[in-house]
Parts: C-alpha cells; sequence; structure tokens
C-alpha cells in the first residue's frame, strides 16, 4: 500500500499563488506515476495535472495550463503543485493519486482545500 498525505491548501485572493504538496509513504518503489485532481461542491472529481517518474514528463488539463506546474522530487517520494494566477473557479478540494505498477493500483490522499476568494 501507498499512504499520501497532502498539505498547502488555505485562502488566496484571485491573481494570488499556492504550492501544495504530496508525500508518498509505503511502497512508493511501485509508484509510475502522480497526479493531481479536484473536485468543487456539486462537481465530479477532474484531473488536474500528471507527472510520470519514467521520464518526468508532465500533462495537464487544459483548464490549468500555463499557470499550474506539477513537479517532483522522485528522492524524497514528494510532488508539487504550484498554482498560479489562481481563479475562483480553482476553488475546490485537491487530492493526491499515486498509480501503481502492481495490478494498476490507485492510491488517494486525504485531500486538502483551496478556496480563491474574488
Amino acid at each position: 500500500q501507498v499512504q499520501l498525505v497532502e498539505s498547502g491548501g488555505g485562502l488566496v485572493q484571485a491573481g494570488g499563488s499556492l504550492r501544495l504538496s504530496c508525500a508518498a509513504s509505503g511502497r512508493t518503489f511501485a509508484i509510475y506515476s502522480m497526479a493531481w485532481f479536484r473536485q468543487a461542491p456539486g462537481n465530479e472529481r477532474e484531473f488536474v495535472a500528471r507527472r510520470w517518474r519514467s521520464n518526468k514528463s508532465t500533462t495537464y488539463n487544459d483548464s490549468v495550463k500555463g499557470r499550474f506546474t506539477i513537479s517532483g522530487d522522485d528522492a524524497r517520494d514528494v510532488v508539487y503543485l504550484e498554482m498560479n494566477s489562481l481563479e475562483s473557479a480553482d476553488t475546490a478540494v485537491y487530492y493526491c493519486a499515486a498509480n501503481l505498477y502492481d495490478g494498476g493500483s490507485t492510491y488517494w490522499g486525504q485531500g486538502t482545500q483551496v478556496t480563491v476568494s474574488s
């Protein structure tokens, strides 16, 4: 199993920035990608960004391209989400997810609240 703990959420004004962190523990050697998702009240959980460990490649939801950056420190089993030019539409609970090689398991963190005030 893998345990994920997110941190860094909070309240920020529109146009501001936040950096989220996700620390993984447990069978981290089996992780091949880590991602961020978010869920606003009344909405389904949506993909935000993903980073693959093998080649450090990344992919983003179109709505955050150019504003958010996913990065990671594989030696420390941490992934980050740098969020700039925040908008009220970015308000949501942000979840970290890890995908493992063994059977394609996915693990989730408990989430961290991001609130952007306009």
